[in-house]
């Protein structure tokens, strides 16, 4: 035995001083005692005689192991004696030596493995075997504390192992478990409850911590016991007075709340639950709340006051009498004020969910309506609870402020928790909307007033309340200024808040202010204030650079909605920008300003927006425009003179100032309407043609800076809407330079760009696409393949999905030519030459292509050219060689074989829409080449796929037909018929 208990010892040594392979050693040893057939009589002697914690705790593990799992293998005789041995144990007795080893004097992980012991016997042999189990235990407990503590962990062990549906459990274990329960409830149930009242009774002054173990056991157990043996007149005054005696220890009087919380919840009829609810008399517990702290206590006592509000709330929902509902409704108004406090003011249970028992009952309220005093008191208590916990806490004031990651986590957390919060605003809105609005207004003021230490937390929960109720207003009552909003969002203008230099507080000012933006349609004359909050230090001014890029998106949104309302203040609203502004006309950006500054878009699109309204003058329309546009062009022809000397750093300054100027440039021209620039004010027009030569101008000086072709392109984008057609001279050096040192993404921005020119201009620009086609189309063939992208490990890389983007690009690029009326651009002398690969790789992608929608777009390209270049049966070709393609080629391939892939899938959409364009097609060759196409495509083509005579002959006639739907679900049974037949035999060409 010796050597088992060193050997046990080394095993658990945790002090490094032994090695590994000695332990490994002592591993092997006590596996291989373990495997002994005596082992569990080792593990008996060894728990009376041993005083080591080790060795008691490997024989309690092996005894579970044992029983768990080959007790039902041993002797009756062997089964005896473990079961009475452990159970000697477990009750403070001693074998015949009077200087046994007492194991419930020990740790309590010790008594815990115990306890695990006795539960897997209880599995083992109760009730068939040993049905008195429980009933053999309860004598023991007047040995006194050690034996009922280790009875409460027995119990509690039962619990987790077996009983409890917290945890996942096999079906042997549920049935198991079920069993245990009714044989327990028949038989012992009510002894141990007398147990637990008779213990609790007579140790609570002495021995307050073993009435707390059986309290939180019994706690375990009352979701399924008999209820009445603990509601009666006995135990319910007990578990009250333990709670409400302030001499006890808090952890007996949380405990005794616990159990309160488990009468409370235990499932039943739900007129018998209303009626304990009712006889608990609950409101004796209130005081306890309001006691300063957030103790052990208060926080049981929280638990069992909103766990009683669920259940009474729930009794109103589901029962219909109005007595039923009466009694709720008063237990309702009876506790709701502490639940709220407690919402507030305590560390609430992680089960309890504040939001969704304030919503149901939010719910039930619209029942009631009119709402009496009562609810009206109860809206504004759940109006605070709501501002109290979308609260941030002061201590993370400097953290949201920098934004650092401590802030930034915060803040993402608060605005997730926020939104089920707002959810529940809205609710309340709209059952008491002047409740709401008027809480809101004092949030407001009391937020203002508040002491400088709270004062920014009070104020952004304030302006987030506000913010949230506008998002369940619709336009028109925000327009009227519906309730108390017609003085909410004034007040909101004229006061000036203290913490106004807070990000946090800044920002969900300006986002309010924009949220009623609606009001100030109709409600004009309170624009110069809306003006001045955007536009000084509480917004664009505002020192946060996050604020101040955030009033000029805000801004721009003002401009858009009160546009020709804000004619009358541009003046004072460019004299206010003008600082802003300067920022874009001095070249003394550095790299870190340029990295820290708002980028200029909105504040000049804002700009734009204003100045570039009909409603203005004409001659102060052009003066406007001219002090804008003509430093920031002097600035980028500053900027592009004598760039060969200049260092990397100094180029790259360069290129970042350019790139702002671009920015700022096109968000001005988005203010101005085509009709203006060309028709109206041909002077603005000459503006923006000068400003667009001068920008042309960045693509030559620098050819190969992908971020200015980009800003510059996008430009190009602009003035084609603006300029319209006027714009033409400018084009061919345009697309000349954006040629030039193209990469493939480049190339796809001026794919782009071109698509645009013909969408826009149709016809019109046949001559401009005429001289770029040839280069753009041998500058594509050289880098896509001709059929697939290469695929497998490694293929994956930027590259790749570059030339993917630019042969997706290319391909609408195709379909726009063809289908805007300018396939004759292919047949020019200068595009000829590339009109065979062009027509080959169509060919290959409208059979092929794995993106479906893809080959859909080449099938229609092949459609559109049928019908371009071939006339009736029997006329001149127009294009040599087409015919016979289409025919050869084109029908076979994609009209027949690669429909016959199963990975051709008709109950796909975007197949199935594939596949009409491919009938569509067949008609369209019948309607152009007559029987040439259908004695071919007949002969070679459906006999090479073993087509019968009977189903080729229906294909002529439905084709002939002049039913195409006909003809489409024809050619669908047909296909599905050549499969079935072929079997996956033919080899598709």
């Amino acid at each position: 035995m010796a050597d088992l208990e060193k050997a046990i010892l080394i095993l658990f040594d945790e002090s490094g001083a032994v090695d590994s392979e000695l332990k490994q050693k002592a591993k092997e040893y006590c596996e291989k005692i373990k495997e002994g057939p005596a082992i569990w009589r080792i593990c008996i002697e060894r728990l009376y005689f041993s005083n080591l914690i080790q060795v008691q705790f490997w024989c309690l593990q092996t005894l579970h192991d044992v029983i768990r799992v080959g007790y039902s293998s041993m002797s009756q005789d062997e089964r005896y004696l473990i079961k009475k041995s452990v159970f000697s144990v477990a009750c403070f007795e001693s074998l015949d030596d009077h200087n046994a080893v007492r194991v419930l004097q020990g740790p309590a992980f010790i008594k815990n493995k115990l306890a695990q012991v006795l539960v897997i016997l209880i599995y083992s042999e109760y009730p068939l075997i040993w049905s008195s189990m429980f009933v053999d235990f309860l004598p023991h407990l007047s040995k006194g504390p050690v034996v009922i503590d280790m009875f409460c962990r027995v119990l509690n062990a039962l619990d987790v192992e077996l009983i409890s549906l917290d945890y996942p459990r096999t079906p042997e274990e549920l049935a198991v478990g079920g069993l245990v329960k009714d044989e327990m409830r028949q038989h012992c149930v009510p002894q141990i409850v007398r147990a637990w009242f008779d213990v609790i009774s007579m140790y609570r002054n002495s021995g307050q911590e073993v009435c707390t173990s059986v309290l939180e056991s019994m706690k375990r157990y009352v979701s399924w016991i008999d209820i009445g043996l603990i509601v009666n007149d006995a135990f319910i005054p007990l578990l009250f007075e333990l709670v409400l005696f302030d001499g006890l220890s808090e952890q007996l009087r949380g405990a005794a709340a616990g159990c309160l919380l488990a009468v409370v919840s235990k499932r039943m009829d739900h007129q018998t639950k209303l009626s304990m609810l009712q006889s608990l008399r609950i409101s004796r517990v209130f005081g306890l709340v309001n006691n300063d702290g957030d103790t052990e206590l208060i926080s049981s006592i929280a638990a069992l006051l909103t766990g009683y509000a669920v259940e009474v709330l729930e009794c109103f929902k589901r029962l219909n009498s109005e007595d039923a509902k009466g009694i709720s409704v008063e237990l309702l108004d009876e506790v709701l004020p502490s639940v709220f406090y407690v919402m507030q003011h305590c560390e609430l249970d992680s089960t309890f969910n504040i939001v969704q028992f304030l919503s149901s009952y939010v719910g039930t309220m619209k029942s009631l309506s009119p709402l009496r005093e009562k609810q009206l008191l109860h809206v504004g208590q759940i109006l605070e609870v709501i501002r109290s916990q979308i609260r941030y806490d002061p201590m993370y004031r400097g953290n949201l402020d920098a934004l650092d990651k401590i802030g930034r986590e915060e803040e993402e957390r608060m605005v997730e928790f926020r939104k089920d919060m707002f959810v529940l605003l809205r609710s309340v809105g709209r059952v008491a909307p002047d409740v709401t609005h008027l809480f809101i207004r004092n949030s407001l003021v009391s937020g203002v007033g508040s002491p400088s230490d709270r004062n920014v937390e009070e104020v952004e929960a304030a302006l987030s309340l506000l913010y949230a109720l506008g998002e369940s207003m619709n336009d028109e009552a925000i327009r009227t200024g519906s309730g108390l909003l017609s003085e909410l969002v004034p007040m909101l203008l004229s006061t000036r808040f203290p913490c106004h230099s807070n990000r946090l507080v800044a920002l969900v000012y300006l986002e309010t202010i924009s949220r009623y933006l609606k009001f100030f349609q109709e409600n004009t004359q309170h624009i110069p204030m809306v003006l001045s909050a955007f536009l000084d230090e509480r917004g664009i001014r505002h020192p946060s650079i996050s604020v101040s890029r955030r009033a000029s998106y805000l801004f721009m949104r003002v401009v858009k909605l009160l546009k020709v309302k804000l004619v009358p203040f541009i003046e004072t609203i460019l004299h206010s920008l003008q600082d802003t502004v300067a920022r874009f006309t001095s070249m003394n950006h550095t790299l870190k300003e340029l990295s820290g500054s708002e980028d200029g878009s909105h504040t000049f699109e804002a700009i734009g927006l204003l100045i570039g309204m009909e409603d203005v003058p004409p001659a102060k329309q052009s003066d406007y425009l001219s002090t804008l546009l003509t430093p920031l062009c002097q600035q980028v022809e500053a900027l592009l003179m004598n760039v060969k000397v200049l260092t990397p750093e100094e180029t790259h300054v360069k290129v970042s100032n350019i790139q702002q100027i671009i920015i700022a440039i096109n968000s001005l021209s988005k203010g101005f309407s085509e009709r203006l620039v060309t028709a109206s004010r041909p002077a603005i027009g000459l503006m923006f043609k000068q400003t667009l030569d001068v920008l042309l101008q960045v693509l030559v000086v620098f050819p190969k800076i992908e971020p200015l072709r980009s800003k510059v392109t996008s430009f190009i984008h602009r003035m084609v809407d603006t300029l319209g057609a006027s714009v033409f001279p400018y084009l061919p050096k345009a697309l000349e330079q954006l040629l030039s040192e193209s990469e493939p993404k480049e190339m796809v921005s001026l794919l782009v760009l071109l698509n645009q020119l013909i969408c826009k201009f149709k016809t019109s620009v046949h001559d401009i696409l005429d001289e770029v086609f040839p280069a753009i189309a041998g500058r594509i063939l050289s880098v896509i393949p001709s059929d697939v992208f290469p695929s497998g490990p490694g293929t994956n890389t930027e590259e790749i999905r570059e030339l993917q983007e630019l042969q997706r690009t290319f391909y609408t690029f195709l379909h726009v030519i063809t289908t805007h009326d300018l396939s004759s651009v292919f047949l020019s002398p200068k595009s000829r030459a590339y009109l065979h690969p062009i027509m080959q790789l169509l060919l290959f992608t409208s059979c092929k292509h794995k993106d479906i929608l893809v080959r859909k777009a080449c099938v229609q390209i092949f459609i559109r050219l049928i019908k371009d270049w071939c006339a009736k049966p029997l006329s001149e070709e127009k294009v040599p060689g087409f015919q016979s393609f289409i025919i050869e080629n084109f029908a076979a391939n994609c009209c027949l074989y690669s429909l016959l892939d199963r990975s051709f899938e008709f109950r796909d959409a975007n197949t199935f829409v594939l596949f009409g364009e491919i009938v569509l097609a067949q008609k369209v060759m019948h309607e152009k080449f007559g029987d040439d196409f259908l004695v071919h495509f007949v002969s070679k083509g459906l006999s090479a796929a073993h087509c019968s005579r009977d189903l080729a002959e229906q294909y002529c006639q439905k084709l002939q037909g002049g039913d195409i739907k006909a003809f489409k679900s024809f050619c669908q049974s047909l296909i599905e018929n050549l499969r079935a037949q072929q079997n996956g035999s033919l080899v598709f060409r």
